[in-house]
């Protein structure tokens, strides 16, 4: 580590030849991506680089990290080391922005959690995550012209009536249509994935649209079913009407590389 500098790190992952064989690349702050063994032995690497204490202590962190054009590069950074190293072996994707003083701290962390990590990283083994957002479309939520305009026999009052009814009903039928999409996804998942995440629905900045997004969840799925899953998650919505699913991945495992709580479950 350089005068001024913090340890970054970005993963954990067993210590094997083909983890050491990954290419040299940069991460964060353009800085070089080096392994950190364990304290005792050399049964568990950590990922990381160093950077910037200016950018990185507790103050500055916590200033940037409200700066989403920032907080957005180091995302990038920090996801592109993840899965350079992921494409060679299992990781344990640690949280965005986990920094150390010095590597001597980091060895010290792998040998304090080795436990957890190796007993996580065989689970995860020969497994990705998938992504599985469902959207409703805002444009069937509203009637069409021939509904919504005014016929001649109706009072203003009454015309109103109807188009809130007709707004209603169109509500109705895609909060079905997403419920019954779901319970599709869910059963596709009891076959090909072992956990699954929920995480909030994303809305503001955040929505990648069109659409309104009503469930936003991660399911770890065996390396072999990635294909199958992906293609009948997608014809979760055949034969219905205002909803659709976007499948994303494979990834690396963010969202089960802690042991499970109450945020995941079995799918």
């Amino acid at each position: 580590m350089t005068a001024g500098s913090l340890t970054y790190v970005y993963a954990a992952a067993r210590n094997c030849a083909r983890l050491r064989a990954t290419k040299p690349i940069t991460g964060v702050s353009d800085a070089p991506v080096r392994l950190v063994p364990s304290n005792h032995g050399a049964d568990l690497v950590a990922v990381v680089s160093p950077v910037p204490e200016g950018d990185f202590n507790e103050t500055a962190l916590r200033e940037h990290l409200e700066d989403l054009g920032w907080l957005e590069a180091l995302a990038r950074a920090h996801h592109g080391v993840i899965e350079a190293f992921a494409a060679r072996a299992t990781v344990l994707p640690l949280r965005l922005a986990t920094v150390y003083l010095d590597e001597g701290r980091v060895r010290a962390m792998l040998h304090d959690r080795q436990a957890l990590f190796l007993e996580r990283l065989e689970h995860l083994d020969g497994h990705v995550e998938m992504g599985v957002k469902l959207y409703v479309d805002p444009a069937y939520n509203t009637p069409t012209a021939e509904v919504t305009s005014p016929e001649p026999a109706l009072s203003p009052g009454r015309a109103y009536l109807r188009h809130r009814r007709a707004e209603q009903d169109s509500r109705n039928d895609a909060r079905q249509a997403a419920e019954q999409a779901a319970a599709r996804i869910t059963a596709i998942a009891r076959l090909h994935a072992v956990e699954r995440a929920r995480h909030r629905i994303q809305e503001g900045e955040l929505a990648t649209g069109p659409g309104i997004n009503v469930s936003n969840d991660a399911y770890l799925v065996p390396a072999a079913h990635v294909d199958a899953f992906r293609a009948e998650v997608m014809r979760a919505t055949d034969g219905l009407t205002g909803v659709r699913v976007d499948v994303t991945g494979p990834w690396a495992p963010y969202s089960f590389a802690t042991l499970p709580d109450a945020g995941t479950s079995t799918p």
